[in-house]
């Protein structure tokens, strides 16, 4: 089982989010999938990360998310570390995934715990991540918490302080929850950014170790800028970047028909990396 200082040293940096990529007949494309976590390795990643949202858990099957979750570890091999994902599901269901995300050689589970409705406490949050960290190191997501950041914020010390086998946390909310988060908990957890870059240099100095990159799989030259800046402390260079590539490039995707999946499907087919 990974140890947490791995767990750390792989998710320093930029960070890979996986797009599933499909066929015209909405099969997955896995020749595409297997072409995408090379370009992202070759871009910088130390880490491959499938999630719900970027991985379009939301239109697989079950089925599918496990051939994924397969496909993805197999290919990566000892490459980069793979975190899986979960499809949102009750515990039991989870539970059953972790073993076999953990089985066909996962490093790290990213669980979502069903929140419909908001039906769900802090005991049940804290609940649902202990048993599925008996069988997988796993990684907490915040957007779960949104519309509950005070809420949010008391079921994470929980788990911080109850929950062994807890390794990492990815922010999706921002703003002051994400530095009060990030303040809480990067001493015992990696933590890392969802948002992008311009959300990590926000975190940065709580103690944000990481941040998700788009640009690593077709212009790595912008993530290594960005990431250089951050070594050498240089916080101007960094705004710099994020300014002059990052808002133009995610300001212009929202004026596509079908928004920021569609044009990052687009681009993935512009640069020869799969098709969209």
């Amino acid at each position: 089982m990974i140890s947490h200082e791995k767990v750390r040293e792989y998710l320093t940096g930029p960070i890979a989010s996986l797009n599933t990529v499909f066929n015209r007949d909405g099969s997955i494309d896995y020749d595409g999938l297997r072409s995408l976590i090379d370009a992202d390795i070759s871009g910088g990643t130390k880490t491959i990360l499938l999630t719900y949202g970027d991985s379009l858990y939301s239109l697989l099957t079950d089925d599918e998310i496990a051939d994924v979750t397969k496909a993805v570890v197999e290919h990566t091999g000892d490459r980069a570390m793979v975190v899986a994902a979960d499809g949102g599901w009750w515990t039991g269901k989870t539970v059953e995934f972790a073993r076999y995300a953990r089985d066909v050689g996962a490093d790290v589970l990213m669980v979502k715990p069903p929140t419909w409705a908001a039906s769900w406490t802090e005991d049940t949050f804290v609940e649902h991540y202990a048993a599925v960290a008996v069988q997988i190191p796993v990684m907490l997501v915040t957007n779960v918490f949104s519309g509950a950041t005070e809420l949010g914020l008391r079921t994470i010390e929980r788990v911080r302080d109850r929950v062994e086998n807890v390794v990492a946390i990815k922010d999706d909310i921002h703003g002051e929850f994400v530095r009060k988060m990030t303040a809480m908990v990067h001493e015992k957890w990696a933590v890392f950014a969802g948002g992008g870059k311009q959300t990590h240099l926000e975190m940065v100095h709580y103690g944000a170790i990481g941040f998700m990159s788009t640009f690593i799989m077709f212009n790595p030259r912008v993530t290594a800028d960005y990431w250089g800046a951050i070594e050498r402390g240089d916080w101007e260079m960094a705004a710099k970047v994020i300014e002059d590539h990052d808002w133009p490039f995610m300001d212009y995707l929202q004026t596509l028909r079908g928004g920021f999946d569609a044009g990052i499907h687009g681009v993935l087919e512009l640069y020869g990396v799969a098709q969209r």
